[in-house]
């Protein structure tokens, strides 16, 4: 089952890959507007390769923009996580922290990044902090709310049981709730990473020109389309390699999901 839906990915990606060539081939747009995969695949080779007298695309390879970029969504991602998951378990627990914190948190999740990115340079300025501080903000909302809706939901028969064994008010917390609402956490650091991932060409049009996102703006500006598809390519694919990592530690979590 699992190597049939390998080879029907595959032939899927195959599909679209030959419509885009077809397309190309006919020049109904002009290769400007719309490269053939052949020059995205060129640009590949030239921007991955340091010995080519110009150190890959405008100073950097395509590896270290991916580094670069990747360094600033796991450290954002790592802070909002941190934050997503403290603040929902509050939420969660404690009805007066949700009635205060609820309606902030859906404010913030509401927002496009562009939305504050202005105001975190303002108060930040133009280095490493307002990025990470924007993908920061990004991430936590969906990790909060899926931890508090998580914690509200574990089975209160669980939290009683282990209160008259004995157990104290963290104990429950750290044996009973947490485990209980681990796939849900999951599930919210999933969307976190993916809606952080997203932003980061937001998060790069400040200053950010050594990473991926800022290839791709840099490739808009000067109609460099083969690059701006690359970029693209390179943030979808490494986005849906993140995704599966956690998929795959959400499985390993929580063998039962899915199977009771």
């Amino acid at each position: 089952m699992v190597k049939r839906a390998l080879l029907v990915r595959v032939i899927a990606v195959a599909v679209l890959l030959a419509a885009w060539w077809l397309v190309a081939l006919a020049t109904i747009w002009p290769p400007a507007i719309l490269p053939g995969p052949g020059q995205v695949w060129h640009q590949l080779l030239s921007t991955s390769d340091a010995a080519n007298g110009q150190a890959g695309y405008a100073g950097s390879t395509l590896v270290e923009r991916l580094g670069v970029s990747l360094r600033r969504v796991g450290y954002g991602c790592a802070y909002g996580i941190l934050i997503g998951v403290v603040l929902g378990l509050a939420m969660g627990l404690l009805p007066v922290v949700r009635a205060i914190t609820e309606p902030a948190v859906t404010f913030l999740r509401a927002l496009p990044p562009l939305a504050y990115l202005s105001l975190l340079v303002i108060w930040f300025g133009i280095d490493e902090e307002p990025k990470v501080y924007l993908l920061m903000v990004a991430a936590f909302p969906p990790v909060a709310v899926a931890t508090a809706a998580a914690v509200g939901g574990v089975n209160r028969q669980y939290v009683e049981a282990a209160q008259a064994l004995g157990a104290g008010r963290f104990e429950v917390i750290r044996a009973v709730i947490l485990p209980a609402s681990a796939p849900e956490i999951i599930t919210g650091v999933r969307l976190a990473v993916g809606i952080a991932y997203s932003s980061v060409v937001a998060a790069e049009t400040v200053n950010g020109a050594d990473g991926i996102g800022g290839m791709v703006l840099n490739a808009q500006r000067y109609n460099q389309t083969a690059v701006v598809i690359l970029g693209l390519f390179v943030i979808g694919i490494t986005g849906l390699v993140i995704d599966s990592v956690i998929v795959a530690a959400q499985r390993a979590l929580s063998p039962w999901r899915g199977r009771v």
